[in-house]
């Protein structure tokens, strides 16, 4: 699903290191691998790592393997239950839910769990609790603001960013004509379409789910979709803008890199996308919280991670070398200024680390305002519901949501269809 910022980050993945013969152990060496998406460069900073872990423990080897994001998932279960598998594996927190069903996501020991409770942000650690264990390490954290275009708002005559949703409607109408739109929406891409409308839902008290009950036809629900039918037909929005193309760029980029749309709620990780294709621009780029909507209270972006895993299917002493490889590559003595080995390799692709003492660190080594907004905004963020059955619910809900920005449904009948949809997948997911 998340092809989103790995594509962003610029990492044709490829296969980087051959897979390790055999696994468990051999003449007393414990032969661990671990699994990723990304590209060359972050390879490379995990092997060192990995050479840097050998060094301290004698009889474990680490092997460095990557694969394009389409065939992570699958390599991990087609691959799972072999001796020679994946020991750990990095993964979208969205798949979390089957992966624990299935045995492939074992929970963390308790000296680790410890470490993760007192090191990580509290609504981070609950994301990747399942079953009642910590099931591994949200490395990385993604989560959504109100982006917008500086230069436009002051020819606008508008002063600061919208804080409600009636602000937002009157600064898109402000910034709009001309062939620009005020308010850009994201379409033809799951998370792209559904994480930006649901931060509105939440900061209007709204929620997606009630434990594994869909919410969409809750009228603060339904008030975030008619808030985009508005915006439609006013003109502050225009549909044709909208398209994100398989790399999960596309117009929706294009239109605010190139000063087209004045607005945009839209994730972290897109940084590096911005800087290189906007350059000297990219210094007209704000960063504000998701507007409140009439019913809400405060700014509640969605946030959603990915995490490490240890595969419950791997011998124990495979999943011992692999909790004390992770342990090691999420300690500050791994990396550089008090940051951990994988809080650097984030922070080289501009993205977000989410424990405590990363987010610390690059903090305080990192002037650009754009990331010190997101990272203002973690303690409001709400994580994505990570349930069985999420991503198909996740699609269900874009197509009703794309629906109403086209024009092909009302916002009514929409949520009313996402909501018998959704409702059905989860209970089918469940049973």
């Amino acid at each position: 699903m998340e092809s989103i910022r790995i594509a962003a980050a610029g990492a044709a993945l490829m296969v980087a290191v051959a897979a390790c013969g055999g696994g468990g152990s051999s003449s007393g060496n414990t032969k661990i691998s671990f699994l990723t998406h990304w590209g060359p460069e972050q390879v490379k900073a995990l092997e060192a790592a990995a050479t840097a872990f050998e060094k301290d423990n004698p009889g474990i080897s680490v092997d460095i393997r990557a694969v394009p994001f389409g065939n992570l998932l699958s390599t991990l279960r087609t691959q799972g239950a072999s001796p020679s598998g994946p020991t750990i594996a990095s993964i979208y927190d969205l798949w979390l839910p089957e992966l624990v069903r299935d045995g492939l996501a074992a929970p963390m020991p308790q000296d680790a769990a410890g470490k993760l409770t007192a090191g990580w942000p509290a609504n981070l650690v609950e994301g990747v609790t399942k079953q009642g264990s910590p099931r591994g390490y949200p490395n990385e954290v993604d989560l959504y603001a109100l982006n917008y275009n500086k230069k436009l708002f002051a020819q606008a005559g508008i002063a600061e960013p919208p804080k409600t949703w009636d602000e937002l409607e009157a600064a898109a109408a402000k910034l709009s004509g001309n062939g620009k739109q005020g308010f850009g929406v994201i379409t033809s891409w799951p998370a792209g379409s559904v994480h930006p409308w649901l931060s509105l839902v939440n900061s209007n008290g709204g929620q997606l789910l009630d434990g594994n009950t869909p919410k969409l036809d809750d009228p603060k629900t339904l008030a975030a979709a008619q808030l985009y039918a508005k915006l439609v037909i006013s003109g502050s929005t225009k549909p044709e803008m909208s398209n994100a193309n398989a790399n999960t760029t596309g117009p929706y980029l294009d239109n605010f890199v190139n000063g087209k749309t004045g607005m945009i709620i839209m994730a972290n990780w897109w940084q590096s996308a911005l800087k290189d294709a906007m350059g000297d621009k990219y210094q007209d780029v704000g960063v504000a919280p998701i507007p409140v909507g009439p019913q809400g209270s405060k700014s509640a972006p969605v946030s959603y991670s990915w995490l490490t895993i240890v595969n419950g299917k791997a011998d124990q002493p495979r999943q011992q070398a692999a909790w004390k490889f992770l342990d090691y590559l999420n300690g500050s003595a791994s990396g550089m200024g008090g940051s951990s080995a994988i809080g650097d390799i984030l922070s080289s692709m501009g993205i977000l680390p989410s424990s405590n003492a990363d987010l610390k660190a690059h903090a305080a080594a990192d002037s650009d305002p754009f990331l010190a907004g997101y990272i203002k905004e973690l303690p409001n963020a709400v994580p994505f519901p990570s349930v069985l059955g999420g991503e198909a619910m996740s699609q269900a809900v874009q197509k009703h949501l794309e629906s109403v920005v086209f024009g092909k449904e009302t916002p009514e009948a929409a949520m009313s269809a996402a909501q018998k949809e959704a409702s059905d997948i989860l209970t089918k997911a469940g049973a």
